[in-house]
């Protein structure tokens, strides 16, 4: 039996299985985007379909910290479109 990927989310830490979440990456050139295929080469964060999680994750600067960087409002504006 194969096993299914399980990833962590990083707005309310629960572990869920990989094709629920929603993947971002930060590739090689610094650029930070939501990866529809969960293949893009690059660090990657997972995060729930809830609205709840991604705003979670905003405030506590989740994001910021585990691709040490800034990030700008419009990836976050980009995320909220996609979750809603």
């Amino acid at each position: 039996m194969k096993s299914i990927p399980q990833r962590t989310c990083i707005g309310c830490n629960e572990i869920k299985p990989k094709k629920e979440l929603i993947r971002i990456v930060k590739n090689k050139e610094g650029q930070i985007f939501i990866d529809k295929t969960g293949k893009v080469n690059g660090r990657g964060a997972y995060i729930c379909d809830k609205i709840e999680c991604l705003e979670k994750a905003i405030k506590t600067k989740k994001l910021e910290r585990t691709f040490e960087t800034k990030i700008d409002e419009e990836i976050y504006n980009e995320l909220r479109q996609t979750i809603s």
